[in-house]
């Protein structure tokens, strides 16, 4: 009986598993097809690296911002912790694939000689996007103006592929990084807010200069964002005066130039704050012993300026002769 119990038993096959089914080492009761089971790793991987990338940026997020004290930094390098760990989570699934890097090295480098002139450009707003984070022209929430459009909004964030900005229009402009770094920006907001602006205005030589003056500066002084007072304003080395001031710049032909300077808080008011200086002079002026001067010219005859001959027509056609009517014009 043991030998025939012997035979039995090395005579049954054991059952040979299946390659293209899977039960991940017995954690599944049944097996499933191998790419069915790639395709539900991939999805474990990619879920876990979205919450592995949100953890990690919980944690590291606000000593990343005390380290560099700079939102566009901050945002940058947020980004660069995400794609660090999307970047792991892609190589898990490849390795999940059974793809080997080697393997994929050889087609990356013969598809990047192939699409190399097409992602150049693409190449050079990430070296700007580079430059201009560590050059800091200007930073997020800061107000500029793109002088060749006369485009002026706040910027709303910074990439290194882009540059995001909201205009005073409330349109929305992306701008590539390499374009930002060709033109010229002006930046309302970098060091101080407060920006000056000035107004020429051309009053006659008849004019009470001193009076114009005060009048002009006090129009300037009673509108609400316009700095009345106070002390210097300090621009570099320079110091100007914070309180409007109307300076005679020029004795022109028509009249005397006179430049009145003042300074803004709001740099997103610019428009309005000179509308409403420009009424409050042209108000006060108006009802005071100044008057504004304007190109106009005056024609003096003496002996010396020579005769015109003059001849009309008559109702019929025929010629008049215009000694009937009046002598000679002298002119």
């Amino acid at each position: 009986m043991g030998a025939v119990s012997l035979l039995l038993q090395t005579s049954t096959p054991s059952p040979t598993p299946d390659p293209s089914t899977t039960t991940f080492g017995g954690l599944l009761p049944v097996a499933i097809p191998v790419w069915l089971g790639q395709i539900f790793q991939t999805l474990v991987v990619l879920i876990g690296a979205y919450l592995a990338s949100r953890i990690v940026v919980q944690l590291l997020g606000r000593r990343v911002a005390q380290r560099f004290k700079r939102p566009s930094l901050t945002r940058t390098v947020l980004r660069g912790i995400r794609a660090g760990v999307f970047l792991l989570a892609l190589l898990s699934i490849m390795n999940i694939w059974g793809l080997a890097i080697g393997e994929i090295g050889l087609s990356v480098a013969v598809f990047s000689a192939v699409i190399g002139v097409i992602v150049a450009p693409i190449v050079g707003s990430f070296v700007s996007g580079v430059f201009l984070l560590a050059d800091q022209p200007y930073e997020i929430g800061d107000m500029i103006e793109l002088a060749d459009s006369d485009k002026r909004g706040f910027v709303e964030d910074i990439t290194l592929r882009h540059t995001k900005m909201f205009t005073l229009d409330n349109t929305f402009l992306v701008i590539p990084n390499g374009s930002m770094r060709e033109r010229d920006v002006v930046n309302y907001s970098a060091e101080d807010s407060r920006t000056r602006l000035s107004l020429d205005v051309l009053v006659t030589y008849e004019s009470d200069i001193e009076a114009a003056r005060r009048l002009i500066e006090e129009a300037a002084r009673e509108v609400d964002n316009v700095i009345g007072g106070g002390p210097n304003i300090r621009v570099g080395a320079a110091r100007y005066p914070s309180a409007p001031t109307a300076y005679i710049n020029e004795f022109g032909d028509h009249g005397v130039l006179l430049t009145l300077r003042y300074w803004v808080t709001e740099p997103y008011k610019l428009l309005a704050a000179r509308s409403k200086v420009q009424t409050n002079v042209w108000t006060r002026l108006e009802d005071a012993d100044v008057e504004i001067a304007y190109p106009h010219s005056h024609l003096y005859f003496d002996d010396t300026s020579g005769q015109l001959q003059v001849s009309m027509d008559g109702q019929d056609g025929t010629a008049v002769d215009p000694a009937q009517f009046s002598e000679d014009a002298e002119y």
